[in-house]
């Protein structure tokens, strides 16, 4: 499935190369397309969501969050400070004073990976530096920030440090408030379990 998308990705890259002639003045060096197809298959050109809430949470200024869907979506949604360039006008003139700003690092995200990494092929074509996908889009980043899951209780020290992380993520972004019933509910449930203990000793 992996093969078959990155197969994909080169047709669409392809496909732009010719765009890129035409509507493209010639002042970044183009990278290579073997070179484009290594960096493809490296993981490094992802963030994950954990990593892009705590950048915001922190006004890290180098942060570029470009969304990348169409701008119905964008109104509908979209994350603190995102700027909307669909990915059929990331080749506009009109945008492209947003990229290769010296010591930004762009982010780009969509409803999944999809449109997201197309705007990565795109810009690193161009020979853009500095340029991510956000792993999973808004739909991994409600999973993990908006609806955090709590692990189970047999999971390690680094999963709950992690949840304590995306609780307060979800209070910031959304003013929710902590919920602390489930530990209230662990702890009558101990109590009882105890008081049937001692119940059932003195039959």
């Amino acid at each position: 499935m992996n093969r078959n998308y990155f197969i994909l990705t080169v047709l669409m890259l392809v496909l732009a190369t010719g765009t890129l002639f035409l509507k493209q003045e010639p002042k970044r060096k183009q990278i290579k397309p073997e070179d484009l197809l290594y960096e493809i298959i490296q993981p490094t050109r992802y963030v994950t969501t954990d990593q892009i809430a705590r950048i915001i949470i922190e006004k890290d200024p180098t942060l570029e969050l470009v969304d990348v869907r169409d701008a119905k979506s964008y109104d509908q949604f979209a994350l603190p400070n995102a700027i909307n360039i669909p990915t059929d006008s990331l080749l506009s003139p009109n945008y492209q004073d947003y990229f290769g700003i010296p010591g930004m690092k762009v982010v780009f995200y969509s409803n999944d990976d999809i449109l997201a990494d197309q705007a990565w092929v795109l810009t690193r074509r161009m020979g853009i530096n500095e340029t991510y996908v956000m792993k999973g889009g808004l739909n991994h980043w409600i999973e993990t920030i908006i609806q955090p899951k709590e692990p189970p209780e047999d999971a390690p020290y680094t999963a709950f440090e992690q949840y304590q992380f995306r609780k307060g993520a979800q209070m910031y972004f959304t003013g929710a408030k902590v919920d602390n019933t489930s530990q209230k509910k662990k702890k009558v449930i101990v109590k009882r379990r105890k008081k049937e203990t001692a119940v059932a000793g003195g039959c």
